[in-house]
């Protein structure tokens, strides 16, 4: 296979999930823009509060098309043609990992300073929001990504998704939060930043391989 053809192959991978995204009316993307407006009644004093306001958004968004992201190129036969070709499945896990991050976590990430002005929050902590969300939004695709490779063929999927992933958010959720409380407390953010980062580089390896590993097991 030449170059051209796989980075052909890889370029559908990530496409097809962001059209089949925009085409449909629930989309994480869709959820983020409606669910912002409702914020504007709300009394925020802190933009600790407003953190953990974004943070829960992000990974609402992100979790409610986890089921989606790999059922229906299984259904359709197109998981069994990814798995034949010379493209490895990690690298599929990979790139349906950056398709969901692009249509979930970016556009929160570029969301919450908007809407930040809009509650005419303090600007102080900005910085520290913004570089958490760009580098936990993606531990947050890529955890996901495990848990619906894990439950792909099983019935009520969803579900059980929300269940298995849940619980592996809070780290991401705490450091991110704890991230800007700490800039407003005049603390070090740095050591906040450096786990995330930590968290992100453990959930790349570890999604691809088992995620490709329960994926094949679901093609059995």
């Amino acid at each position: 296979m030449t170059v051209r053809s796989r980075c052909d192959r890889v370029l559908y991978v990530r496409k097809e999930p962001i059209l089949s995204s925009a085409s449909c009316r629930h989309t994480p993307l869709n959820v983020a823009l409606y669910r912002w407006p409702a914020l504007r009644p709300l009394t925020l004093n802190t933009l600790g509060e407003f953190a953990g306001i974004v943070w829960v958004t992000a990974l609402l968004a992100a979790t409610i098309s986890l089921d989606r992201l790999f059922r229906p190129d299984l259904e359709d036969g197109s998981l069994d043609l990814l798995a034949l070709s010379p493209l490895p499945l990690e690298a599929v896990v990979v790139a349906k990992c950056l398709a969901h991050w692009l249509v979930t976590g970016l556009p929160v990430t570029l969301l919450a300073p908007l809407m930040g002005l809009m509650l005419q929050l303090d600007l102080q902590a900005y910085l520290p929001l913004i570089v958490t969300l760009a580098i936990g939004t993606p531990a947050i695709s890529l955890t996901g990504a495990i848990g619906a490779s894990l439950v792909l063929g099983a019935r009520r999927g969803g579900a059980l998704i929300g269940l298995l992933v849940l619980p592996l958010y809070v780290p991401v959720l705490i450091f991110g939060i704890s991230a800007v409380e700490a800039t407003l407390a005049g603390l070090p953010v740095m050591p906040h930043i450096l786990i995330e980062t930590a968290i992100l580089f453990v959930t790349l390896p570890l999604a691809a391989f088992a995620g490709a590993g329960a994926l094949r097991l679901a093609m059995e």
